[in-house]
Formats: structure tokens, C-alpha cells, sequence
């Protein structure tokens, strides 16, 4: 009796992604550099805000009345996001210094779904983790001083926009990641983007200098978390989109059309 070979069905796109996410969630959450990211997030986050909320509550004046306390998960934010952003950042290089990129792309060779599932989790991870420390910080601020306002819109607005900042920060930093593949290299421009470069053009008081920098993705997210430098809402807006989408195709281009080595 001859044996009837039955090809098996190859799995869906939606079924390779869940198992490349799973993959990709289990390798985040494995290593220790995560919980190590995660943990200077919360020492930042949560310590400035608490501290910033204690500094003004020793002031001489006081609160100003109807002080939201919303402000201390976004002062909170600012300097911890980059904590998230490192995560992020090593999810998409840290195979490539150690040369594991070759067998990942071996178990998963729809690079498609693989960069999907490369850039969803990171992403996803360092939002919620930024936005559910912003809350913890704005706790902790409305326990130092009960006299900070709280309400509902207020909170929904600042994690709206917290959300929006560590989001456009994350992808950008996945994008650089893709595109450079170097831990050394994604983080020292990332850095200078979203850190240095915002802050430091503006001081050498030089015109030119000073509208570079506020074509910077950085200027983008202390504008939504702050107001601040001189934009509106839409320059903002289109600074976080812009730079993170011009990141995430160089990258992405870089995962599908690049050797591995």
C-alpha cells in the first residue's frame, strides 16, 4: 500500500505575525537589559514628577490655583522617555551585534510580517510602560500635595499627548535601529535628535541655529509636553509624524532589501 503524502497548508500572514510577535515579546521580556531600561524609566518618571510636585509645594506662594497635576507625569516624561526609547532601540540591534539575525530570518522569511511584528511590540511596550509610570507619577505628586487639581479631561489630555510623544520617539528610534544596526550609532542619534540638538541649538543665539532646531523631532515633543519652544499644534504634529515615518521606511527598507551581515 503506497503511503499519499497530504502537503500541508502554509499558515496565514495573521498567524506567522501572532507567532513572530509571541517570539519577539518573550525575547524582549528574557533580557535583562529590559527590566533595567524599565527601571531607570520609573526611577525618572516618577521620581522628577514626585520631586517637581514637592519643590513647588515648598514654595514660597504656593500652588497657583487650579494647578493641574497632571504636569508632574509630564515633567516626569520629558528626560525619562529616553530611558523607554534605549528599550526600544535594543529590541532591533541587539541580534545584529551578536550575529542571531541570520537564524531569525531563517525561522520567519516573510520579512514583512517579521518587521511588523519587530516593530509593533518594542513600540507598544515602551508606550504603555511611559504612560502607566506617567500616572504613577501623577499619583505620587497628588499624594505630596492634595492641592493639585484632578480631573478627568485634564488626564486624558496629558496622557493623550504623553502617549502621542513616546509612540513618535519609539518608532523613531526602531527606524534608526533598522536602518543603522548599530546599538552605538541608533543611540547616539537618537540621542542627539530628541535631546542635545533641541536644546542646544537655540542657546549658541545664532537665527539659523535656532530654526534648525526647531525642525528637530526633540522640539516636536517638548512643544506637546511642555508648549514650548514658539509652534503651533500642527508644526508639532507634523514634526513627530514626519521624522518617525521617514525613520521607519529607512528601516523598514533596510530589514527587507539588506543582507543580514
Amino acid at each position: 500500500m503506497t503511503a499519499v503524502a497530504v502537503p500541508v497548508p502554509e499558515p496565514g500572514t495573521g498567524t506567522v505575525f501572532v507567532r513572530a510577535a509571541a517570539a519577539e515579546w518573550l525575547r524582549l521580556r528574557t533580557v535583562r537589559t529590559t527590566w533595567w531600561c524599565l527601571l531607570a524609566a520609573a526611577v525618572t518618571i516618577v521620581g522628577i514628577g514626585a520631586t517637581a510636585a514637592f519643590d513647588m509645594s515648598q514654595g514660597s506662594d504656593g500652588f497657583l490655583a487650579g494647578e493641574p497635576v497632571t504636569f508632574a507625569g509630564e515633567f516626569g516624561v520629558l528626560p525619562g522617555q529616553f530611558a523607554l526609547l534605549v528599550l526600544a532601540l535594543l529590541a532591533v540591534t541587539q541580534e545584529y551585534a551578536s550575529g542571531a539575525i541570520g537564524p531569525t530570518l531563517q525561522w520567519t522569511p516573510r520579512r514583512g510580517v517579521l518587521l511588523a511584528a519587530r516593530v509593533t511590540v518594542p513600540v507598544v511596550v515602551a508606550t504603555v510602560a511611559g504612560v502607566l509610570l506617567a500616572v504613577a507619577a501623577n499619583v505620587a505628586a497628588w499624594l505630596i500635595a492634595p492641592e493639585l487639581t484632578l480631573s478627568l479631561a485634564d488626564v486624558a489630555d496629558s496622557l493623550g499627548r504623553i502617549a502621542a510623544v513616546l509612540l513618535a520617539g519609539s518608532l523613531l528610534a526602531v527606524g534608526v535601529g533598522l536602518l543603522l544596526r548599530s546599538t552605538a550609532g541608533a543611540l547616539a542619534t537618537v540621542f542627539l535628535l530628541q535631546l542635545v540638538l533641541p536644546f542646544m541649538l537655540p542657546a549658541f543665539g545664532v537665527e539659523w541655529m535656532r530654526h534648525l532646531g526647531e525642525l528637530l523631532p526633540g522640539s516636536g515633543a517638548i512643544w506637546t509636553l511642555l508648549g514650548e519652544p514658539d509652534m503651533t499644534a500642527a508644526q508639532a504634529t507634523a514634526l513627530l509624524v514626519g521624522w518617525s515615518g521617514v525613520a521607519l521606511t529607512a528601516g523598514g527598507w533596510s530589514l527587507l532589501r539588506r543582507d543580514a551581515g
